[in-house]
């Protein structure tokens, strides 16, 4: 199933380059030898933002392909989307 770009799509491309900025930063802060509590503190923080970023995009996941795909979509289609969201799962809590 594809998904069209909306504006849950471009809310997450927005925290994207937030935390493609913040990368950077932790960059230039290993450039100029800040210390080390600091530059672990940033690298907590985008961790923290990757994790909201993925949150964010398995709900949206669930709620627009999963949701269409099994009340829409064929009884092969509904498996598949099963299969991915169990797969997504086990990966989860490893």
């Amino acid at each position: 199933m594809v998904h069209v770009k909306g504006t849950s799509h471009e809310s997450q491309l927005k925290r994207i380059k937030r935390i493609e900025g913040q990368v950077r930063g932790i960059g230039k802060m290993v450039e100029e030898q800040r210390y080390c509590i600091d530059i672990i503190t940033q690298i907590k923080a985008i961790k923290s933002a990757l994790s909201s970023l993925e949150i964010n995009i398995v709900e949206s996941h669930i709620n627009d392909c999963v949701i269409t795909g099994m009340t829409k979509g064929s009884a092969q289609e509904r498996e598949r989307m099963l299969g991915e969201l169990l797969d997504l799962m086990k990966r989860a809590s490893s």
